[in-house]
């Protein structure tokens, strides 16, 4: 099973400077992605700071993806830009539409005619993802489209079906990678091989587990047992 590893990309998600610069040096570890809302929760105050550090300190064979912040599709195109500029491995998540459910894909095409490589997030549907390719056509910069698997999972729906239609369709596109968003744990990223996605991307969190994967049960029983017993000695615990 841990060979299965070979046969797709892992990408770490977050905005944990220290655990990020740390996982740059896994060899299992092929890019990074990081979101507005991950970088407020980790404390970060200045946006193009943190980002350009993290540039400097990440490989460069290793691609990173910062997403746009503005809501209008102009101002958007201007960050867009500006983001692309930081680095040579640098994609720019530009999500599938704004918040008043205005398309971005006129906008993903004209950044990809121009060169900037691009990271389209928060896609949901198949038909948001047919869209997009029929609307941008055949184009030779590099494209990652981001299905966010594990919030369609969220709603009660198995995302294998949705994560396999958009495989056979991004497979068309020479210059294109799927990516699973979004996973709940670690069985998702064999779930996205079997899939044929291209990239997962991984918290952080949830790459701590990777020394599970292949794992004997019954082993994996014994320490579990002996986990809560010494919780439970360690804490002083009494029943009277």
């Amino acid at each position: 099973m841990v060979d299965n590893l070979d046969n797709i990309k892992i990408f770490a998600d977050g905005a944990d400077f220290k655990g990020m610069l740390e996982l740059n040096e896994n060899k299992l570890i092929k890019g990074f992605t990081t979101n507005p809302t991950l970088m407020k929760n980790a404390g970060v105050e200045d946006y193009n700071d943190f980002a350009k550090k993290l540039i400097k300190n990440i490989s460069n064979e290793k691609s990173i993806s910062f997403e746009v912040f503005a809501d209008d599709i102009d101002e958007m195109n201007e960050q867009a830009k500006i983001i692309s500029s930081w680095g040579e491995n640098v994609y720019v998540k530009i999500p599938i539409t704004n918040t008043k459910g205005i398309s971005t894909n006129n906008l993903v095409k004209d950044l990809l005619l121009s060169g900037v490589k691009c990271n389209v997030t928060a896609i949901f549907t198949f038909n948001q993802l047919n869209t997009l390719l029929k609307e941008i056509g055949e184009v030779d910069t590099p494209l990652i489209l981001s299905v966010f698997a594990g919030r369609i999972a969220d709603t009660g729906i198995d995302p294998m079906t949705i994560m396999k239609e958009c495989s056979d369709r991004t497979n068309l596109n020479k210059n294109c990678e799927l990516l699973w968003a979004s996973p709940r744990e670690l069985l998702n990223i064999f779930q996205a091989i079997e899939t044929k996605t291209d990239i997962i991307t991984v918290p952080i969190n949830l790459l701590s587990k990777l020394e599970s994967i292949g794992k004997d049960l019954n082993e994996f029983s014994l320490d579990t047992v002996k986990m809560f017993f010494n919780d439970a000695s360690n804490a002083g615990y009494k029943i009277k």
